[in-house]
């Protein structure tokens, strides 16, 4: 298995899926360093968006991450809607799926501030600096506390 983020959110687009990109691939493409192995969406919640989340989830052959392959999980919109947030191992790498991550209001939050970014022919939006920095303080882990560092330097060299 191959991580290979950028078809995941060619297969998102494809579908249609509402979504913004956070986590580390949001901030290697704001600049930072700091190397990640999965990617994070927040996603929105309405019922035909968690239909066709589900359904590109099912075609990269989504499983629970760090769950026995003999845990019983249908990947459905009423499976989706129980929940918030998921960690997933698919077919092109772990996929994380946040419907309101620490610190937001969720996707609306998110994409009031995002930004269109073209990576390898694909345009996604990518959450912003300032509420990627927002989601790694209200998460208060100490890796987060870590990459605030680095977000924190890339936004003064930006001159924000």
């Amino acid at each position: 298995m191959a991580f290979d983020p950028v078809a995941v959110v060619k297969q998102l687009e494809q579908a249609e899926v509402r979504y913004v990109v956070i986590g580390g691939i949001a901030a290697t493409i704001h600049g930072s360093p700091t190397v990640t192995g999965d990617l994070d969406i927040c996603y929105e919640r309405s019922d035909a968006n968690l239909e066709r989340l589900a359904t590109v989830l099912n075609d990269l052959h989504a499983r629970l991450r760090g769950a026995p392959d003999d845990v019983p999980f249908i990947l459905d919109r009423l499976t989706m809607k129980a929940g918030d947030s998921v960690t997933f191992v698919t077919d092109l790498g772990d996929v994380d799926i946040l419907g309101t991550p620490s610190g937001t209001g969720g996707y609306y939050d998110l994409r009031s501030g995002d930004e269109l970014v073209d990576v390898d022919g694909v345009e996604m939006p990518v959450t912003s600096l300032e509420d990627l920095m927002r989601m790694k303080r209200a998460s208060g882990r100490a890796k987060d506390r870590i990459e605030l560092e680095v977000l924190g330097a890339l936004r003064d060299e930006r001159g924000g």
